[in-house]
């Protein structure tokens, strides 16, 4: 149930001055993310307000809106390399990203480092679209070429720890996200990753990765989710719930408030061995996040321990109401349904 969401991208919030359509009014308009909706709305076609909002969706993981707004500015001006380049990275990036798609990304990459040899952005781009399809020589061979024209180059190195983490080459990843967090020490996810793959390790340092990411944004509960799991993981419960408990406090955020408590519960259930308390914090999870299938499984594995079966089967069956392939709730429910018809 943990999810770390690893983010590439920073949002770079930049004042954008455009030239307004009008033929009376020569003047300039300040464009901010505040204003940027209201402001398309009266220029529907300024090509340089639409890749402002497209980025920003980008970095946001708006990725609709970004495509929308991308492809129209490309289709209004096909030479613009900011729209062309907003276009391709949509592309590529996207999460239901297809073979196609990334092959149309590649092919605008390379027309623009056609046209500016030295784009790093664009080079470091064109070589995740090689490392999504597994060529490995050409990957490495665009990302060291942008690393040479600048070697601070920050998602230059990400991307080559990523490589490196999926051809199992471990220090060579460690290696290239510290060199990451180096050139930006503010770097949350670069962070995070190497809290992670430390974690993998059974190495405690793994703590001060994610003590680090957490005090660079402390109101990020990713950071915390981290530290929080990783206690579990290396068996300091009490430490674990604490931090659960701080995750319990998020404001509006029944992802983390719900994963809280269902980390909680399954410590007093597993760990604990207090089924009553762990019965009560799955329900509050259930509570926050009424799809919550695994918390009602569990809740099933609960009642089941305690002897009440009913309540078992009632909560295996929520669960598989949400997802009836859910094989772990399956099992349970055509157990007891197996004994009921002999």
């Amino acid at each position: 149930m943990r999810k770390v969401t690893i983010l590439f991208g920073i949002i770079a919030l930049v004042a954008l001055f455009f030239q307004s359509c009008s033929e009376e009014n020569n003047s300039y308009v300040k464009a901010t993310p505040a204003n940027i909706d209201s402001l398309l709305k009266v220029y529907p076609d300024s090509v340089p307000l639409l890749v402002m909002r497209g980025k920003i969706k980008l970095d946001s993981l708006i990725f609709k809106v970004a495509l929308s707004d991308a492809a129209k500015a490309f289709r209004l001006d096909s030479n613009n390399i900011d729209a062309r380049m907003l276009y391709a990275k949509v592309q590529n990036n996207k999460p239901e990203r297809t073979v196609s798609d990334v092959a149309l990304a590649q092919r605008h990459f390379k027309y623009i480092i056609s046209k500016q040899p030295k784009n790093t952005d664009a080079l470091v781009q064109l070589a995740t679209t090689y490392g999504y399809q597994q060529d490995f020589e050409n990957a490495f061979l665009y990302v060291d070429r942008a690393l040479r024209i600048d070697p601070k180059n920050r998602d230059a190195y990400v991307f080559k720890g990523s490589m490196f983490l999926l051809m199992d080459r471990i220090d060579l990843a460690k290696s290239s996200y510290e060199t990451a967090v180096q050139q930006d020490p503010k770097f949350f996810e670069g962070y995070l990753r190497l809290g992670s793959i430390y974690e993998s390790e059974k190495d405690s340092i793994c703590f001060e990765y994610y003590l680090t990411a957490h005090k660079l944004q402390p109101k990020n509960p990713e950071g915390l989710y981290a530290m929080a799991y990783a206690k579990q993981g290396f068996e300091k419960y009490d430490d674990a719930k604490a931090l659960y408990r701080q995750m319990m406090n998020v404001e509006d955020n029944s992802y983390y408030i719900s994963r809280g408590q269902f980390h909680i519960a399954y410590i007093y259930q597993f760990f604990d061995r207090n089924l009553d308390s762990a019965i009560y914090y799955y329900n509050s999870a259930t509570e926050t996040e009424p799809r919550y299938i695994e918390a009602y499984h569990n809740l099933g594995l609960c009642y089941e321990e305690k002897g009440n079966k009913q309540q078992a089967v009632q909560q295996f069956s929520k669960a598989l109401k949400i997802n009836p392939n859910f094989e772990l709730s399956r099992r349970e429910a055509e157990k007891y349904r197996s004994v009921h018809d002999h």
